[in-house]
């Protein structure tokens, strides 16, 4: 008889309500139950929909909801079954957090673990005609505090990333607040229930793709598939049918073979390994998955099926794969560099070192079960379009649901998955490692087989802060991720996906800042030292996975928190705006970053556009001057940059380069500049008269402290092909708009590296009429320097940079003299717009007023003589509005 699967998705049977009822002064039953919305479900939405509580991401709600932390909940559940099956099975994908399971007034499960699956099989007679089931959520808050005074206080990161207590309560962490969220403590059953009732079933299956890389650019690949059957022998299953389709090509038959069942005793799991192992499938046409940019992300079905002699279905399961290598590479350089000697910290996919470009991810919201599979393809399709090839799952959060890697493997987005720890001395007693090893084994079983997966990491700087406090040996979870997590990494991965200990991790005595080895995380400039960001280029390392500078999101996005607020708040030192954000010492932070660049102003919208271009110069000059130590075999100093972060979990101002609502700040286009294929680098260097003048300064300022500038030209490409090009570079003076010059030489770019092509002086027109201490008396401080790549056999352009001269508070601007052509065609639903200046324009940002646009390209540099293509889709008929440095306030076109 079929096994049968049934979700507890019923809405209408779903009931819930607080455990010491209050009168919510709405409709409910006698008892105070009232009827669910959804299922999944959280506490805080459903009263959110009823309207019990106000929007807690709107103006300083959330301090109106934290009363729902410290009450209990409890949600209800009926429904009828027909025994037709020996087992039956309760299945709890996920139950936020602290939870006591009912089945017809009998309990039969307690939970304590967030990110666990629960399995509950019932004994026989347990289920009746008709059944109620009951969920008693207690609260994570209460525990974590029991737990705090049972083990002992520890530390756990700054004082705004959430109370300490958290670390004993395996619950994702930012919900305790953190410095870009809130605190809003969630509870309730936030992913599936399913009832499965069987004879026998497949409890799991296991397909391992195997992949050599031959030296002739061929490869071998296999595929061994081993299941394992749940319930009691059934006289009628007679086999297990395997069949390995081809979804690209209309599900052609790659492979198939059927494999006989032997009967077993008991009501036991039975192991059937390696039920069939299919060699040479690259003759039957399987092709390699690859990262996006490197080839196609080519996914297979496996599909085992326990059938009847007469192939009668009794179960099946089925995954995605793909086929594909994947190595953490760790070696000695051959070279030193800036750093020293050291070894390198790369990912090598089918055999082809990448440098990874991406961006750290956080939950998408801090109400899960608001997240649709579309706004999750909308987020990662983002990430995609935006050049990026890696995303980095944040320790403090969630696994994230299976639609997540489904995604990234059709997109080609490679995933270092973090285990759930971040910024904190977890502990290490017997009963909190045994469910910390349920929970790794439960995702690493639900994930392994994706290809996109291709680090597990086991902590987020949990190493690091521990060291800053007094000693790697002050860590008990080192248990964890030492011995724990790896162990089951690699008993559970098989081809083995790389493990990592921490991010960041490396050096002589777990030295975490170490540059010569693992990776590293630097806030060196937004925090800890509080560097010029002009000096990203001393501070990298093997592997940069975390660095950033917040930016102010859209006027619209801070319009929505300020709702029903008062005018007065409408600035950026107010109260209001400090409740939506929550960097550590964010005020002297920004004010150290923008007084040393920018002009300071007074109008609201400027100062917010100011921050989105400080943002944007920072983090994309740090992205440029990483991947220039891509450079080459032997020579891989930087071989991947993350930024913190992709996105927001709610309306807020915070390092993300997109916002609450998917609307990229500027930063996320000038990141994909420099993480296109091939792109073009300039780095400006002063060069003093004085040996001793003054501290170090990136700027220049006066004909006596400053002589001249030199320019670095050089190039990178990720192909794997090398490419001739003509290299042009022209100079446009800012106050003089009838100086300029221009050069040109033929070049040529190595593959899967970058190049450097020349060193020169920057050109610029003599002042020896301004004063001696004028800034704009040296030639070159008011000179733009732009760098074109065309290919050499099209002509076409292929990659452009503008490089400005610094600080930005010594220029003014000149109006550019904007002007745009407008094509529209209808019938794609989209629109191409033209630009051009008559003077240098720095960061022309397009935007519209409502639901966001998509656009091609946007926080543009633009120059005489060179016009750029925009193509913009959903316009859907609305007016398009510009802003660019010197125009900060947005205005119509």
């Amino acid at each position: 008889m079929p096994a049968e699967y049934r979700t507890l998705d019923d809405v209408d049977n779903w009931s819930w309500k607080q455990l010491q009822h209050r009168d919510y002064n709405i409709h409910t039953d006698k008892d105070g139950w009232l009827k669910a919305s959804s299922m999944p479900s959280e506490v805080h939405v459903e009263l959110l929909k009823i309207g019990v509580i106000p929007d807690p991401y709107i103006g300083f709600n959330e301090h109106q909801v934290q009363w729902i932390a410290d009450a209990e909940w409890l949600y209800k559940y009926t429904f009828t079954h027909n025994a037709t099956h020996k087992h039956a099975l309760l299945i709890f994908e996920g139950l936020d957090t602290i939870c006591d399971v009912y089945l017809n007034d009998a309990k039969i499960l307690s939970t304590d673990n967030m990110f666990r699956t629960y399995p509950y099989p019932l004994p026989e007679g347990a289920l009746q005609a008709t059944n109620g089931l009951l969920l008693h959520f207690k609260s994570a808050k209460t525990l974590a505090k029991a737990e705090e005074a049972k083990f002992g206080k520890v530390r756990a990161g700054s004082t705004n990333l959430g109370d300490p207590s958290r670390v004993y309560v395996r619950k994702a962490q930012y919900d305790w607040r953190w410095d870009w969220g809130p605190e809003l403590i969630t509870c309730g059953p936030y992913r599936p229930i399913t009832l499965v009732t069987y004879n026998t079933r497949i409890k799991n299956i296991h397909a391992a793709a195997y992949v050599t890389i031959l030296s002739d650019n061929t490869f071998t690949a296999s595929l061994r598939v081993s299941a394992t059957l749940s319930g009691s022998w059934d006289t009628s299953v007679s086999a297990l049918r395997l069949t390995l389709t081809d979804p690209a090509n209309g599900g052609r038959v790659v492979q198939i073979a059927r494999v006989r069942v032997s009967p077993w005793d008991g009501a036991v799991d039975a192991l059937q390994d390696a039920l069939v192992t299919w060699g040479d499938l690259q003759e039957a046409g399987v092709e390699l998955w690859w990262p996006v940019g490197y080839g196609t992300q080519r996914m297979y079905n496996i599909e085992v099926a326990l059938v009847t002699s007469d192939d009668e279905v009794i179960d099946k399961v089925s995954k995605q794969i793909g086929f594909r290598t994947a190595k953490l590479v760790q070696e000695e350089l051959s070279e030193r560099d800036q750093y020293g000697a050291g070894t390198t910290f790369l990912f090598e996919i089918n055999g082809v070192r990448i440098f990874m470009g991406g961006s750290n991810w956080v939950p998408a919201d801090n109400f899960l079960t608001t997240i649709t599979k579309e706004r999750y393809r909308d987020w990662l399709t983002l990430l995609r379009d935006g050049n990026q090839n890696m995303v980095r799952l944040w320790g403090g959060g969630i696994y994230e649901p299976d639609v997540f890697y489904d995604i990234c493997d059709e997109l080609g987005i490679l995933v270092w998955q973090d285990f759930q720890f971040a910024c904190g001395v977890y502990p290490a007693h017997e009963s909190f490692i045994a469910s910390v090893k349920q929970e790794a084994e439960d995702n690493v079983t639900r994930l392994r087989h994706h290809p996109s997966i291709v680090c597990f990491c086991g902590n987020n700087e949990d190493y690091q802060q521990v060291l800053q406090w007094g000693g790697i040996n002050a860590l008990p979870a080192r248990v964890i991720y030492e011995k724990i997590l790896p162990d089951v990494v690699a008993r559970l991965t098989d081809p083995p996906i790389p493990y990592h200990r921490g991010s960041p991790y490396g050096g002589a005595g777990w030295d975490t800042s170490d540059p010569t080895i693992g990776d590293v995380h630097q806030w060196n400039i937004w925090g800890g030292k509080e560097l010029q960001y002009q000096e990203y280029h001393r501070l990298g390392g093997r592997f940069v996975s975390e660095f950033g500078m917040p930016g102010m999101p859209a006027m619209e996005t801070i319009s929505h928190w300020m709702l029903g607020a008062d005018a007065g708040q409408m600035y950026s030192q107010s109260s209001l705006m400090a409740q939506h954000t929550r960097a550590g010492s964010f005020e002297r932070r920004f004010a150290i970053v923008m007084n040393e660049n920018f002009r300071l102003t007074g109008d609201f919208e400027s100062h917010v556009f100011t921050t989105q271009l400080m943002q944007s110069e920072a983090v994309s000059f740090a992205y440029r001057a990483w991947r220039r130590e891509w450079r080459g075999r032997g020579r891989e100093f930087c071989a991947g940059v993350l930024v913190w972060q992709m996105n927001d979990c709610w309306p807020v101002v915070s390092w993300a380069i997109a916002d609450y609502f998917l609307r990229p700040k500027p930063v996320y286009y000038t990141i994909a500049r420099q993480l296109a294929p091939i792109s073009v680098g300039i780095f400006r260097t002063v060069v003093k008269n004085r040996d001793n003048d003054r501290p170090q300064q990136f700027y220049e300022f006066g004909a006596i402290q400053t002589s001249h500038a030199t320019l670095d030209i050089w190039g990178t490409n990720s192909t794997l092909r090398p490419l001739a090009a003509r290299l042009e570079l022209v100079f446009h003076d800012l106050l003089d708009a009838d100086w300029s010059q221009s050069t040109s030489n033929d070049v040529f770019l190595l593959p899967n590296q970058s190049t450097e092509f020349l060193q020169l002086r920057c050109p610029g027109p003599t002042r020896a009429e301004l004063n001696v201490g004028d800034p704009h008396r040296v030639a070159s401080a008011t000179v733009v320097a732009t760098a074109r790549l065309r290919d050499a056999a099209s002509g076409r352009v292929i990659a452009h940079f503008s490089d400005w001269p610094e600080p930005y508070r010594f220029l003014a601007p000149p109006d550019p003299g904007l002007h745009v052509r407008v094509v529209e065609d209808a019938a794609r639903g989209t629109t191409t717009l033209t630009l051009g200046v008559a003077r240098p324009a720095k960061c022309v940002v397009l935007s519209v007023e409502g639901v966001p646009a998509r656009w091609s390209d946007n926080a543009l540099d633009l120059v005489p003589g060179e016009e750029q293509e925009v193509v913009v889709t959903r316009l859907e008929g609305r007016s398009i509005r510009v802003a660019y440095f010197g125009r900060e306030r947005a205005v119509d076109i």
